[in-house]
């Protein structure tokens, strides 16, 4: 036995609302959620918790803007970051590095820096200017996540235009690969 022609749409139309009516929920989306408010309860003797009030942190902190001279603070900071062959990621070894010219710069609103990106001399001009800028905003955004202001820094990229040493062997592209750290 057929089913009539005139049934399928009618069939449709019922199972769409039956999978409709399936897949709704109750819950309004025009009303607010509801939020639950609870007050912090301390821990109780009763409990077996440690109440005893806790000792101030015997830390001694540092103050970089203390002392007369500041620039001894940045004397004692390399200014110069490595990086490997065709990479602008910064290696670990120079975490210590950012992290205390981001402190300087943190501590002293007015200090400025420039950040200059080189490459070594393989490639072309301008894929290492590209790969110098990549450098100098790396550095320049790892300091800005360290607390340094962005107003307070600047990226340049000078390629493989300005080498701090010249050859063309492995040492002197690595020594080559750089990104400095000067004050403005």
């Amino acid at each position: 036995m057929k089913t009539p022609r005139i049934l399928w749409p009618a069939f449709a139309l019922t199972a769409a609302a039956a999978l409709m009516a399936g897949c709704s929920t109750p819950v309004k989306l025009s009303e607010p959620a509801p939020v639950e408010t609870r007050t912090p309860t301390l821990p109780s003797a009763e409990s077996g918790a440690d109440t005893a009030p806790k000792a101030a942190s015997t830390v001694t902190p540092v103050d970089l803007t203390a002392g007369a001279n500041k620039s001894a603070v940045d004397s004692n900071l390399g200014r110069i970051v490595y990086f490997d062959f065709d990479s602008f990621a910064i290696k670990d070894e120079f975490r210590p590095l950012i992290e205390g010219h981001a402190k300087a710069l943190k501590a002293s609103a007015q200090k400025k820096e420039v950040v200059e990106g080189h490459t070594d001399e393989r490639g072309g001009r301008e894929y290492n200017l590209a790969l110098g800028q990549k450098r100098a905003e790396a550095v320049v955004k790892s300091l800005v996540l360290l607390g340094a202001a962005d107003a307070q820094l600047e990226a340049v990229s000078y390629g493989k235009e300005r080498p701090a040493v010249q050859g063309s062997d492995e040492s002197a592209w690595a020594k080559n690969r750089r990104a400095e750290l000067r004050d403005r």
